[in-house]
């Protein structure tokens, strides 16, 4: 075989490895995942998870929520105005995420709390009171000691609060919050729409157009 013959069929290797190369060739999911909530829309909503408004609602706001974290505290007056403004039409569905050290004693009492039927005003008293509780530089009070006046039977929660099934509850959220590429606080999906990008603005609009949209 001459030189030049050599130079060709190497040639026509590369330009095949190529196009081999790109047939095989997937791109990759941008970092904040916009196409899984339409791919596994199901998961968005578990058995287990907190459900605040009409419960066969057309419209269903998904928040995966961190007790301990200062923009949902922000954000939970501006969740309860939007089903204020929408009370058939809108739903919230409650998905934890314990990114805080505090979040997962904290998730243990609401979930217990909502065994006693009294997760609305434990989840009310826990926002009150976050700076006190979830440090963030702080020393912290005990969260247990800040519920009074609530209804909270104490003693049954923490008990409560180790049960196998509320393990359960933190480790399917845990997953999905990977599944759905959540990697901070408050994530909002709107019948499993991710907001395009995180605001207020964007939340109201999204879901305005939700329920223009029935």
């Amino acid at each position: 075989m001459n030189r030049r013959s050599f130079i060709v069929q190497i040639g026509l290797a590369i330009v095949a490895i190529f196009f081999f190369a790109m047939y095989l060739y997937k791109p990759l999911n941008k970092e904040r995942v916009d196409v899984a909530p339409v791919a596994n829309a199901t998961q968005l909503v578990r058995d287990h998870s907190p459900i605040f408004g009409p419960k066969d609602a057309p419209v269903t706001i998904v928040e995966f929520f961190d007790p301990a974290c200062e923009s949902c505290r922000a954000f939970h007056p501006i969740v309860k105005d939007i089903m204020a403004t929408y009370p058939d039409e809108v739903r919230v569905v409650l998905r934890y995420a314990a990114f805080h050290p505090p979040s997962q004693q904290a998730i243990r009492l609401l979930e217990a709390a909502r065994l006693q039927g009294k997760l609305d005003p434990v989840l009310e008293r826990l926002l009150e009171t976050q700076p006190r509780w979830a440090s963030h530089g702080r020393t912290p009070e005990s969260v247990w000691n800040l519920l009074d006046g609530t209804g909270l039977d104490i003693e049954r929660a923490q008990r409560e609060s180790q049960m196998p099934h509320i393990v359960s509850v933190l480790n399917q959220d845990a997953e999905d919050i990977k599944a759905f590429g959540v990697r901070g606080t408050p994530t909002f999906f709107v019948n499993g729409k991710a907001l395009d990008s995180f605001g207020e603005a964007q939340l109201r609009d999204l879901v305005r157009s939700e329920v223009e949209a029935l």
